[in-house]
C-alpha cells in the first residue's frame, strides 16, 4: 500500500457499518487526495442496510470487506478517526505520529432495532450516513491542523 497520499483510518468496533460508511465516503469525495481504510476491533462483515443506503447516495461499498485492525497492523496512519465510542475506548496505541480523534456517530443498527417498517428501519442509517458524509467532506482541512 505504496502512496504518498495522507492514510486515514476510520475505526470502529465491528467494522461493519460506520467505519465502511465513512471509508466508502472518502473514497468518493477523497479519492486524489487520501488513502482512507477502515477496520474494526472485531470484524461483523458488511451491513446490507448501510450497503444498501450508501448506494441510494450513489457510492458503492458492496466490493469493500470488513476488516480487523490486526490486518493493517504494519501500516503508518496518519490519523485515525474513532467513529463509535467503544473504539474510542478501547483504541490502541498507534506511533507517535500517528493523531487519533473521535467522532462519535450513533448506531444505526442499535437504533434501528424494534422499527416496524422498512422506512423506520433505514431512517437511521440515512441520518448518520449524511452525518459521516458532512464529516469527511471537511477531512482534508482537518489533515492539515
Amino acid at each position: 500500500m505504496e502512496t504518498d497520499k495522507p492514510r486515514v483510518l476510520f475505526l470502529c468496533t465491528g467494522n461493519s457499518c460506520r467505519s465502511q460508511m465513512a471509508e466508502g465516503w472518502a473514497r468518493h469525495l477523497h479519492s486524489g487526495s487520501i488513502e482512507p481504510q477502515s477496520a474494526g476491533l472485531e470484524t461483523h462483515g458488511l451491513n446490507p442496510d448501510a450497503v444498501r443506503v450508501m448506494d441510494e447516495a450513489g457510492v458503492d461499498i458492496s466490493g469493500q470487506s470488513s476488516k480487523h485492525l490486526d490486518s493493517l497492523k504494519d501500516v503508518h496512519f496518519d490519523l485515525v478517526v474513532t467513529v463509535c465510542a467503544s473504539a474510542d475506548a478501547s483504541c490502541p496505541q498507534f506511533p507517535g505520529s500517528t493523531r487519533v480523534v473521535h467522532v462519535g456517530f450513533d448506531d444505526p443498527p442499535r437504533l434501528a432495532r424494534g422499527a416496524t417498517d422498512e422506512t423506520a428501519r433505514l431512517a437511521p442509517y440515512r441520518r448518520v450516513r449524511d452525518e459521516i458524509r458532512a464529516f469527511v467532506e471537511k477531512l482534508p482541512a482537518r489533515l492539515q491542523e
